[in-house]
């Protein structure tokens, strides 16, 4: 769905990452541009640099949204609310809010698999664009993936691809919000469970965001949901396409599941083969959800066995997210630093094989820790606490019946109480469960600054020999 934007007037709300780079976009196709941030210029040097370079006006701190009456069309970054005053006031007036996302499908000639969920997305995502990529197809990894090297933002894919490309999109519920005419090729639902309380007043309008990913679809398109949760079977109402379904428990009637270590396709022909998931070097029952979901995508758009097998077999888990760090002393260190929410700090200590020492905590997302509390009673040997919400998530360890908790004021401080803690054979793990921003930048930060301290500790355990 292609749109001009040459010599329109548009106006950016939000100059982060995903919002600059719509401001390069329609600075390539012949926009006008204002970009506008609550933040103070000296918060956004980087950002106004690149807007100065593009000619750019800039409007920011107590100017914020000076001007925007004058707009064509404001794009919305995802991490500005749509109660925010810019936004509120372009909506009073009638001017159309275009959320990054839109813009990028507004632009792109290819198609696009779409995926959501609380957990999994990254993963899953990644593994998608492999197995498409294996078929032979250019393939672009985007949205609101941070994985390593892969960062690019949407409307940056969208812009750079060809009709005959793919692109495989990472998509938040933040950036689902007030679309109008975003619609993926195939649109996939992991998984619905409590986080970003902060932002929406309960699950269930949590879960309504995720499902907008389907809004806009027909039924030449495909709908992909998580046939063992039921939180997000019960969007399957929202499902204007052709509906798909993945279970890792049953076989479903028209979509993939697992039997075994194997994953095989269902529908109305029957079923066949698709791929063995016994050497993949993904851990745990949730990355054989991944799988499923990957796989079910990947047939979808005609991406054929052999291509799934051999990207099933190959793919190394994302930085961040059971990420092996090292091994010292027999004790192994994994940093699953994207573990932002309890539900997957649940599935991830399911994972671990091996007794574990574990490290978690953070700043609160308006999360009810009481299956967390449970995971360390069923999986860990000793949890070590930090941040700023330690003492709730103790609570909620010690009503579950679990007391063997110890404190850490920094993340290298408890590294090396891990360590200590710790005994060959064991496996300690960084699985906050929180968010990261009452010590750290971003969650990428947290783990850099874990696999820092764990190289620290392997170099002075090796000097002392």
């Amino acid at each position: 769905m292609q749109k001009s934007f040459n010599g329109a007037n548009i106006h950016i709300v939000g100059m982060a990452r995903s919002g600059m780079a719509a401001a390069e976009v329609l600075s390539a196709l012949g926009a006008a541009l204002t970009l506008h941030d609550a933040k103070e210029a000296s918060a956004l040097t980087d950002a106004i640099d690149l807007a100065e370079r593009l000619g750019a006006k800039i409007c920011c701190g107590s100017a914020a949204y000076q001007g925007i009456e004058g707009a064509d069309a404001v794009i919305r970054s995802p991490g500005v609310p749509l109660g925010s005053p810019g936004l509120a006031k372009a909506s009073a007036l009638g001017i159309e809010i275009i959320p990054e996302i839109e813009l990028a499908y507004r632009i792109s000639p290819a198609p696009i698999i779409a995926i959501t969920g609380t957990n999994g997305k990254t993963t899953t995502t990644a593994l998608t664009g492999e197995m498409v990529r294996r078929s032979g197809r250019n393939t672009f990894i985007a949205g609101n993936i941070v994985a390593g090297n892969i960062r690019l933002p949407l409307v940056k894919a969208a812009f750079n691809a060809s009709p005959n490309d793919c692109i495989v999109a990472e998509i938040s519920s933040f950036q689902l919000e007030s679309i109008t005419s975003f619609r993926p090729k195939v649109a996939m639902l992991l998984n619905i469970s409590g986080d970003h309380m902060d932002r929406y007043s309960n699950i269930e309008e949590y879960a309504l965001a995720k499902a907008r990913i389907f809004e806009c679809q027909t039924d030449d398109d495909f709908g992909l949901i998580n046939a063992d949760n039921p939180a997000a079977m019960r969007c399957a109402s929202a499902v204007r396409s052709r509906l798909l379904t993945f279970s890792r428990s049953h076989k479903v009637c028209r979509g993939t599941f697992a039997r075994g270590t194997e994953i095989w396709w269902a529908d109305e022909d029957g079923e066949r083969f698709i791929c063995d998931t016994k050497n993949m070097k993904l851990r745990g029952a949730h990355n054989l959800e991944n799988a499923l979901a990957a796989a079910a995508a990947a047939v979808a758009v005609g991406v054929e066995p052999s291509a799934v097998q051999s990207a099933v077999d190959s793919f190394n888990p994302p930085e961040h997210r059971l990420e092996p760090v090292a091994e010292i002393g027999g004790v192994e260190f994994i940093n699953n630093s994207m573990c932002t929410n309890v539900d997957a700090s649940v599935a991830s200590l399911a994972a671990i094989q091996r007794p574990a020492v574990v490290i978690a905590g953070g700043k609160d997302k308006g999360s009810d820790y009481t299956e967390l509390g449970r995971a360390f009673a069923l999986h860990a040997k000793h949890v070590v606490l930090i941040g700023v919400d330690a003492p709730v998530i103790e609570h909620a360890a010690r009503a579950a019946g679990f007391n063997r908790i110890s404190h850490a004021q920094s993340l290298e401080d408890a590294v090396r109480q891990a360590w200590v803690l710790a005994e060959p054979g064991d496996t300690v793990i960084l699985s906050p469960g929180c968010a990261s921003f009452d010590m750290f930048q971003d969650f990428e930060h947290r783990g850099r600054v874990f696999k820092s301290a764990v190289a620290e500790l392997k170099a002075g355990v090796e000097e002392k020999g």
